[in-house]
């Protein structure tokens, strides 16, 4: 099935974002954990009844924007440790290498593959993922 443009390109942005993201989500859950605690009830609080800890991992389960950025990481992780390790080198020196100084034409010289082959690899990765995540 053929992927969206818009698809691929919020795919390899992802890619590119990768670790940025993962720093987001430790963020996020972070902040869950050291929120003091919202009492939704004063008569449980007062009767001793309230769980700081059931509403925190409430809140964690619940928040939208890190169960969206646990997908995406999740996906992409999935992916990329199912990858022999030339595809997975493949990945690290086109998304995760900064500042990204190589071009196709190099990467799949250091990799001994022609530019073609490294630009199916990629597609076929990021149509892995895209798949993973749900994407069309």
């Amino acid at each position: 099935m053929k992927l969206r443009r818009t698809s691929f390109r919020l795919v390899e942005d992802e890619l590119y974002s990768y670790h940025d993201t993962k720093k987001e989500i430790e963020s996020i859950r972070s902040d869950i954990l050291h929120r003091t605690p919202h009492v939704d009830n004063p008569e449980a609080s007062r009767s001793g009844t309230s769980d700081p800890t059931g509403q925190m991992v409430t809140a964690l389960i619940m928040n939208r924007r890190l169960i969206y950025l646990e997908r995406i990481v999740n996906s992409i992780e999935q992916v990329y440790e199912s990858l022999p390790e030339e595809k997975q080198r493949l990945i690290k020196l086109k998304y995760w290498v900064k500042p990204q100084t190589k071009t196709w034409e190099g990467i799949a010289q250091e990799l001994n593959i022609s530019r073609r082959q490294a630009l199916r690899w990629r597609d076929d990765i990021i149509h892995l993922i895209a798949d993973l995540i749900g994407l069309r």
